[in-house]
């Protein structure tokens, strides 16, 4: 029954993956069209920094979400640690934290560089965008933002329930 539980879960959790990965593909065909509007209103240099700044985007939210959750197996693993733990498995653990720990704060950093750059970037589209298509273009990098979290959401959580599904089987 709990198996039968775990799996109608995962599907669901599938389920909702393949709608946010269609969110995914029309956000994308949105990003393509506000590219192509940039790339027409902006000079060469203008547009370069947005195409900079929209991939980055992308690459550093990434991080921030993988090191987070990285943390999070690692801080579990931590928990379970008990007198029976090996030193040498308490000593990998504890260096594995602080190592992500220092990483998360370095992303942390990027992300901050990143909001600064989103700053110019917004300045430059200013000058040229009205305000209706300013206010998309915010909206755009938002929800860019939002779908790539919920995807990584999703993702660790079909983990999570596939690893209960096996350990479950192995149980039995």
């Amino acid at each position: 029954e709990l198996m039968a539980s775990l799996q109608s879960r995962l599907q669901a959790l599938w389920e909702e993956q393949d709608l946010v990965l269609l969110e995914v593909r029309e956000c994308a065909k949105w990003g393509e069209e506000l590219e192509v509007m940039v790339r027409d209103l902006c000079k060469p240099s203008e547009f370069d920094r947005y195409m900079m700044f929209i991939g980055d985007l992308e690459k550093v939210v990434s991080l921030l979400l993988c090191l987070s959750s990285r943390l999070a197996r690692v801080q579990n693993a931590m928990s379970r640690m008990d007198g029976n733990t090996e030193a040498e498995e308490k000593q990998s653990l504890n260096e594995r934290y602080k190592l992500l720990c220092q990483q998360r704060e370095d992303a942390k950093d990027l992300k901050e560089n990143l909001d600064r750059r989103e700053r110019v970037v917004s300045g430059i589209l200013a000058k040229y965008m009205t305000e209706q298509q300013l206010q998309d273009y915010q909206h755009f990098v938002q929800v860019k933002t939002s779908l790539l979290i919920e995807q990584k959401d999703l993702e660790e959580q079909i983990k999570f329930f596939k690893e209960q599904l096996e350990n479950l089987d192995q149980s039995i």
